[in-house]
């Protein structure tokens, strides 16, 4: 599950196909009993195959699966094999299993870049991104050039916002608190980057030094994005001068950037002895991520053209945390979600058990990122998205209560009266399915389901909800209840069933499509 996700808005793009709308009464409500067969397929959504799956991904030789990384290809790896032996055919590219997207990997060249201090007639003072600059974010590869504006005190956006900061050098001196920025700097940021400053310099008084040294390490690890950010122009460099680093080339330095810390309101002062430049050199390697893809026939002439698409997020946030386990295994988020997900693919995959509608099982990656995978997937789909009758995503299943899930997106299409019926019909599986309980928190816009529903395809969404150990190293495979986890997976089965054999695809409630899926360019 994405910790932290912007509010995506409705764009004006191509739809390609969109499903039906609910236009009239539904047989949602209806269902239809599993056979023999079905119930046996059922059975083999074990327990013991549940654990065995989220302690081979979550394992910490998989490095906490980011994006990407040889942790995620070892766990994209090993799901295609288990999509193989139950008799899948690959859905990616080429024939293959994987679906690989575009990735670019840019870092800081330490030794190209640097950030100086001039005073007229006076010192120089340079600052190297290889031992005491940390760039923060932001900046342009050009060389940037500006006089020194001083601020002080707690900010005031509407003062900043009348200083003359265009093409200047901001450096603030103010309380540091550990691997944060001070109080009120997002006003400040975003006050600067309208005026169009040139830089933000925090000049930093944190303690911990060691911290501070391995964070200016960390700048040749690189970041990853979806797009060539080598030449950004984009946005306001914010770079971190530890308060020690000034003092030391100009003692006179000190007595000032203490009395700035403590003033009690906000001061700007222009420094018109003072210049800055920043010479910020970057490279960028091209990579790819995977997701990975299977695809089961169904059994109808005609209905084996649709799909219904199950899918979960096998990436997570890699390491980092602290040196006694520094892996975020991520058992619930989502290698619950994930090994669910190919428990379904096997249970489909057993005689008497394929239904008439054909079944695409997808673990995407960069979920954690942005919900980069499935965007690629809904974009680049192995069938056209309009033959996708309906998305059951499942991220985080293996915590909380153990009788109840939640299900997010049932009052947007009748797939809710269907997951109603169905678990109304199987009350041997003692799961309660109750309605989102975080609204506020948009988690309708924060897995990969929110990409397949803009695209006009149906969705429900499996989730147990947050907890204490949720983005921590402590998401081990130990504290998952693989007992729920089964039912849950069992539900979902019965729920794929009953789609994959009606003659009716699932409808849109009008208002919820007018809403959520993409509009097509006039």
């Amino acid at each position: 599950m994405r910790a932290f996700a912007r509010r995506l808005g409705i764009m004006a793009v191509v739809l390609l196909v969109p499903g039906p709308l609910a236009g009239q009464a539904s047989s949602a409500s209806s269902y239809t009993p599993p056979t023999a067969a079905v119930r046996r397929a059922a059975e083999t959504i074990s327990v013991d195959y549940l654990r065995q799956g989220v302690y081979t991904i979550a394992h910490d030789s998989m490095l906490g699966r980011d994006t990407p990384s040889r942790g995620l290809d070892l766990t994209a790896a090993y799901i295609a094999s288990e999509f193989r032996k139950a008799g899948l055919r690959p859905g990616g590219t080429n024939g293959s299993w994987e679906q690989r997207y575009p990735l670019f990997l840019t870092s800081t060249v330490v030794a190209q870049s640097r950030i100086a201090f001039a005073m007229m007639g006076g010192p120089t003072l340079n600052f190297s991104f290889a031992t005491n600059a940390l760039r923060r974010f932001g900046g342009a590869t050009a060389p940037t050039n500006g006089t020194i504006v001083m601020i002080a005190g707690p900010v005031d956006t509407v003062a900043l916002a009348a200083t003359a900061t265009r093409g200047r050098f901001v450096v603030w001196s103010a309380d540091m608190p550990t691997g944060g920025y001070p109080a009120g700097a997002q006003a400040a940021i975003r006050t600067l980057t309208r005026s169009g400053a040139a830089a933000l310099v925090l000049v930093s008084n944190r303690t911990d030094a060691a911290a501070f040294a391995r964070a200016v390490a960390g700048q040749v690890r690189p970041s990853v994005s979806r797009e060539n950010t080598t030449t950004q122009t984009g946005g306001l460099l914010v770079i971190e001068v530890p308060e020690a680093a000034i003092t030391g080339q100009f003692a006179e330095a000190g007595a000032q950037l203490a009395a700035a810390r403590q003033s009690p309101g906000f001061v700007a002062q222009e420094m018109p002895d003072w210049t800055g430049t920043v010479e910020l050199r970057r490279q960028t390697t091209p990579t790819t991520a995977p997701n990975t893809v299977g695809i089961l026939e169904g059994t109808d002439p005609v209905l084996k053209n649709e799909y219904v698409v199950f899918s979960a997020h096998m990436d997570h946030v890699g390491s980092g945390g602290a040196p006694a386990d520094s892996i975020f295994n991520g058992a619930d988020d989502d290698a619950s979600g994930t090994i669910g997900i190919v428990s379904l693919a096997r249970a489909f995959a057993q005689p008497g058990a394929r239904p008439k509608r054909s079944m695409i099982f997808v673990t995407v990656s960069g979920e954690e990122k942005g919900l980069w995978g499935s965007a690629w997937f809904a974009s680049n789909p192995p069938v056209p998205v309009g033959q996708m009758v309906a998305n059951i995503n499942m991220d985080m299943i293996g915590r909380n209560w153990a009788d109840t899930i939640v299900v997010i997106g049932k009052e947007h299409s009748d797939l809710g009266q269907t997951l109603q019926a169905v678990n109304a019909a199987h009350p041997e599986l003692g799961m309660a399915t109750i309605d989102d309980l975080w609204p506020q928190q948009n988690f309708y816009g924060r897995s990969d389901h929110f990409n397949f529903a803009r695209k006009g395809v149906p969705i429900l969404f499996f989730f147990n909800g947050t907890h204490d150990d949720y983005h921590r190293v402590s998401d081990s495979p130990d504290k998952i209840n693989y007992e729920k986890m089964s039912r849950i997976a069992r539900l979902g089965f019965y729920l794929g069933t009953e789609i994959g054999n009606r003659s009716a695809r699932p409808k849109w409630n009008p208002e919820s499509y007018d809403k959520i899926v993409e509009k097509t360019v006039p």
